[in-house]
Order: C-alpha cells, then structure tokens, then sequence
C-alpha cells in the first residue's frame, strides 16, 4: 500500500496529504498522489475549503452555478453556501447558486441533459476541481460550459500545480509551492519508467488502485 501523509503545511481545518512515489493518471505519469478524500467526503473538511476557497476570489465576480468536477459536489454545496454569505452576486432570474456535476459520453467528453443546461446556458460558471495539475481536465469543463452556452468565470481547485488555464486563473488552498519538487510527465518522458521503476499505483478523481 502507498503511505498517505499530512504535509507540515496547513490552510485552516484542511491538511494537505500527500503519498510520493510513481503514479500514473489517464494521461500522465506524477510523483505525488494528492489525497482529497476527506475534503470530498467529511463535511467539516468541505465546509473548511469552501471557506479558504472563497477567501481567493473577489466578490465582484458573478457566480450562478458552480460545475462540481472530481466528485466535488459536496465541497460545491458548502462554497455555495459561503459565496451566498460573502455577497457574491448571482444574475441569474432565481437569484440563487446551482450545484451540478457533468455526464460523460463514450468518448469521456462532458455533457448536459436537457434538463439540466438552463443550469449552464447564459450562467456565469464557476469549475471546481479537487485538483489542477495539466490543465487537461479544466480545459475540458470550460470547453463545455462554453458549447452549452455558458460562461467560465473562474476555476478552484483544492491544489494546482499550475497558475492559469486558457485565460482563466486557477484559484486554490495549496499549490506547487507547497510541494516544491511535484512533477508531472508524459509517460513517454517519464524518468521513472526510463529508469525501470513499475508504478505504484493508478490514480484518478476517485482514488488509487495499488498495483
């Protein structure tokens, strides 16, 4: 099993944890697991990084729905509730914050059922991530919520390993800073694999699967 631990770094009530090692994701190879876990699951966690969260972005940025990516939805619930309490101003007819996570289709591209688009289109749209390390899964929400009519006006994320995804700035608790020696690779150039080393597990929004 891989070794999940908390960092000496802190933002309020959500600690960072990490396991080091040779992790492949759907599209690159890391030397870090970021374990988010608990803010997705233990309500105190999520109410904790929706408050740091809010905390990074001004309230002069319309919000009226926020797309839950990673299974984030919970943590999309509480920064609703903050952003309602901070004065974030929603434009929307309903004067109110929606909560929507996307489907995905055979070819992993996000969509919007019929009944959930009027929740997107024309909608000042707010991604979040549990975390933001290419830029490959961001990319594909704001390319979404654009098809569907939508606006991105912002993405935040838990950690980010980069500052800024086609224009739109990455807002989050922790970032590469905290670890300063992450590093992501294509699995072409991983230095890992050119030296033998076998992966020590696989890695994706849900969690690991030690191999």
């Amino acid at each position: 099993m891989i070794e999940i631990t908390s960092l000496p770094v802190k933002r309020g009530n959500v600690p960072l944890r990490v396991a080091r090692g040779h992790f492949a994701t759907n599209h690159s190879h890391i030397n870090y697991y970021i374990d988010i876990t608990y803010p997705k699951t233990r309500l105190s966690e999520a109410q904790a990084a929706a408050r740091d969260l809010v905390a990074t972005f001004k309230n002069d940025t319309p919000v009226d729905t926020i797309l839950c990516l990673d299974g984030t939805s919970v943590i999309g619930t509480c920064l609703a509730q903050e952003l309602t309490k901070s004065g974030f101003r929603s434009v929307n007819a309903h004067n109110t914050i929606y909560v929507v996570e996307p489907e995905y289709n055979s070819n992993s591209q996000m969509i919007f059922r019929d009944n959930i688009q009027p929740m997107i289109r024309n909608k000042h749209v707010l991604i979040l991530m549990a975390s933001c390390t290419t830029g490959y899964t961001a990319n594909k929400g704001i390319e979404a919520v654009g098809y569907y009519g939508g606006e991105a006006v912002g993405i935040a994320a838990i950690y980010r390993a980069v500052d800024e995804i086609n224009g739109h700035p990455v807002r989050s608790i922790y970032s590469v800073k905290d670890i300063p020696d992450y590093a992501s690779y294509d699995y072409k150039e991983c230095p890992y694999c050119k030296k033998g080393r076998r992966i020590d597990a696989l890695v994706n929004s849900h969690g690991y699967s030690w191999l």
